[in-house]
């Protein structure tokens, strides 16, 4: 019996402090800032609360300090050091002062995240997937199987990337129609849409859509990019409008289908038009067009807004960074023409100077959506077929910290609000 105690006591001192806290620094001093997500995610994983310090050194971590933190820091490449309570106090006590832009919260529990993707292999890369296993940030994988039989409700938080949500396939029939990937990937869909009682995949798509919406409205975190969120609110505003052509879904768009649209239900944008010509890779004007957009790649950036860390802390959050000016990047969706988004929307990055609105966030019932333009923040113009990017060389990447802000905020610890 004294030997079974012994080893018990054995394993719990590989969690006794060392020093009293140890601190995470997010600003540009951090070797590995992707990874360190993954460590703050893991101190989760092991029931400890970490302290996010927003606005200080790019938004630090601060936790207990325990040896088995120490080497998964030292194992994944993560800078960090330690130091006293008392410092860790002061520390805490400047951030608090209300002349100081910043503020602490606590991350308390660990998301469970959904990314919605198909289960067959597709001819591009997804973002989050990538930043999401680089970080070491375990997820699960949703389908239309997965959401229409009432599985969204066990996550907190989920992603949808390259989907195109009102059942044209992305719009790639004029380029893509004779390849393999694409037939299979419309008898796919037909198959899915067939087994749940639906003549159309479009109206498939809309079911699926609707039950994402509720999801959100109950108290989930969407988080969309690239062709998805302007798919997502089109396919909802044309609810028992038929906006697919006939090579998509059999017969002809409905007439006067673009008055026919209700913005109302839609999440982000209003008053946009829909795209008709079924040759044009886009689904509507909320792109910018790419036909139109005079920029130089080596030009082509969007500022982050600063917001106050005490009364807006949300936008706050999913803001931190190291960098405050990123460089943008392409995609089916770029960017949101500003023009289209609605009021009730917070902007969080933009190019003023183009009108171009690049990362946004707002409320649905309950819950919380980000919507994120373009593909890859660190390939500029993805291609179908490339390969993908070998995040090992890009690990301070400001584009793909936005995307990891976003999973950790479910894990905040949510706060009355100020009065």
């Amino acid at each position: 019996m004294k030997k079974i105690i012994s080893i018990v006591l054995l394993i719990g001192m590989s969690f006794n402090a060392l020093a009293d806290k140890l601190i995470i620094p997010m600003d540009a001093t951090q070797k590995n800032h992707l990874k360190a997500y993954g460590i703050a995610y893991w101190v989760l994983e092991q029931q400890e609360e970490v302290e996010w310090l927003l606005n200080y050194k790019g938004g630090s971590f601060l936790m207990n300090d325990y040896e088995n933190i120490e080497k998964e820091c030292l194992l994944r490449g993560v800078s960090f050091s330690t130091m006293s309570e008392t410092r860790a106090n002061t520390i805490k006590n400047e951030i608090t002062n209300p002349s100081v832009n910043a503020e602490v919260v606590k991350l308390l529990k660990v998301p469970k995240i959904a990314v919605y993707s198909p289960k067959t292999a597709q001819p591009w890369d997804d973002a989050v997937t990538m930043v999401l296993e680089y970080a070491g940030i375990p997820y699960d994988v949703v389908f239309d199987d997965e959401v229409l039989s009432d599985k969204l409700p066990q996550y907190n938080w989920l992603h949808l990337h390259h989907e195109d949500f009102t059942g044209q396939f992305g719009k790639f029939w004029a380029s893509y129609r004779n390849a393999p990937w694409y037939i299979n990937q419309v008898a796919e869909a037909k198959e899915v849409a067939e087994k749940y009682g639906f003549s159309k995949v479009s109206e498939l798509k809309l079911a699926v859509s609707k039950k994402i919406r509720d999801f959100t409205m109950g108290g989930g975190f969407l988080f969309a990019m690239c062709s998805a969120p302007d798919s997502y609110d089109v396919a909802l505003s044309a609810e028992g409008v038929d906006i697919c052509e006939r090579m998509f879904d059999g017969d002809p768009i409905a007439s006067n289908a673009q008055v026919k649209l209700n913005y109302d239900k839609a999440f982000a944008f209003k008053d946009f038009n829909i795209e008709l010509n079924p040759m044009r890779y886009e689904i509507s004007n909320i792109d910018i067009d790419p036909r139109t957009r005079r920029v130089k790649e080596a030009n082509d950036l969007f500022a982050l807004i600063e917001f106050s860390a005490k009364w807006d802390v949300i936008p706050t959050i999913l803001t931190q960074n190291h960098e405050r000016i990123i460089k943008s990047f392409m995609g089916q969706t770029t960017a949101f023409r500003k023009q289209f988004v609605k009021s009730s929307v917070v902007i969080m990055g933009e190019n003023k100077s183009l009108g171009e609105v690049k990362y946004l966030h707002g409320t649905m019932g309950k819950g919380q959506f980000t919507f994120y333009g373009g593909h890859d923040p660190e390939d500029y113009q993805h291609m179908v077929g490339e390969p993908p990017t070998d995040l090992a060389l890009h690990p301070n990447s400001p584009g793909y910290r936005l995307i990891l802000n976003n999973i950790l905020f479910p894990s905040v610890k949510k706060k009355k609000q100020k009065t």
